[in-house]
C-alpha cells in the first residue's frame, strides 16, 4: 500500500519536470504527506497545471465524506471493476506527484519505517484516479486515491504492495489513453533502480512534517539489492 509520501522539491523544479504551471493555492513542501491533506496532482481534466486535491477518494455517489478515510489506495488489478473506483478509472485519472514514499517493515514485534525513492531522489508520478463529490450544500470536494501493485525487487522485503510509479514516458499515456485494457498494462511494479533506508519513527505521526523525517537514522546500513 501507500499511506505516506513526500514532495519536497521546489515549485519551479516541479513545474519544469512536468511542464505545468502552479495552481491557485500556494505550494507547501511535504515531508510526510498523509491522507486527508490537500496534495499536488495533475489531472486529465487540467493536464497543464497543478491541482490540490484531498487524499482519500470519495465516490460521487457517496452519502458522506467519511468513506474517503478508507479509500486512500486502490488495487490496480481490480480498480476498473470495483464500484468505488470504476467510473473514475475510466474517466478521471491523475498523476500524484512525489519524490519518495514511506513503508513499514515488520521486524519481530516492531514496524520499522523506511523511506523509498528513485535513483537520484528525482521527482516521479504515481498513478491515481480522482473524483468530484458534492456535500449537502452542493459544494464540490475533489479527492484522489493512489493505485497500488505487487512489489518490485527492492520492495518485496519490505511490503507485499507498492504504489504504481509510472515511468516518465508513460505519464501522458496514463492521463489520456481511454482504452482500459491498454492503460492496465501500465500498472506494474516500477522497473528502474530505487533506493531505501530506515527513518525515524517520528514519521508515524502525520502531525510531524519536517526534513528530519526523510533522513536515514543514525547507524543504519541499507540492504544491498
Amino acid at each position: 500500500m501507500c499511506g505516506r509520501f513526500s514532495l519536497t522539491k521546489d515549485e519551479i523544479t516541479i513545474n519544469q519536470r512536468f511542464s505545468v504551471s502552479g495552481g491557485g493555492a500556494p505550494y507547501i513542501p511535504r515531508f510526510n504527506a498523509a491522507p486527508g491533506q490537500h496534495l499536488a496532482v495533475i489531472t486529465n481534466q487540467k493536464p497543464q497545471e497543478i491541482s490540490l486535491f484531498r487524499w482519500g477518494l470519495i465516490p460521487f455517489w457517496a452519502k458522506d465524506a467519511t468513506i474517503g478515510n478508507k479509500l486512500i489506495n486502490a488495487k490496480s488489478e481490480t480498480a476498473h471493476e470495483k464500484p468505488s473506483f470504476r467510473e473514475a478509472f475510466k474517466k478521471r485519472r491523475c498523476l500524484v506527484i512525489s519524490d519518495g514514499f514511506f513503508e513499514w517493515k515488520r521486524e519481530g514485534s516492531e514496524k520499522i519505517p523506511h523511506y523509498i525513492f528513485t535513483e537520484g531522489h528525482k521527482l516521479f508520478a504515481m498513478a491515481g484516479i480522482w473524483e468530484s463529490w458534492k456535500n449537502q450544500d452542493g459544494n464540490p470536494l475533489h479527492t484522489f486515491t493512489i493505485l497500488t501493485t505487487r512489489p518490485n525487487d527492492i520492495m518485496q522485503n519490505i511490503h507485499d504492495r507498492m504504489p504504481v510509479i509510472l515511468p516518465e514516458g508513460e505519464e501522458e499515456n496514463w492521463l489520456k489513453n481511454d482504452k482500459t485494457a491498454e492503460v492496465q498494462k501500465l500498472l506494474k511494479p516500477y522497473p528502474h533502480k530505487m533506493e531505501l533506508y530506515a527513518v525515524s519513527r517520528l514519521v508515524n505521526s502525520p502531525r510531524n512534517d519536517m526534513a528530519e523525517l526523510i533522513k536515514p537514522v543514525s547507524g543504519y546500513t541499507p540492504p544491498l539489492f
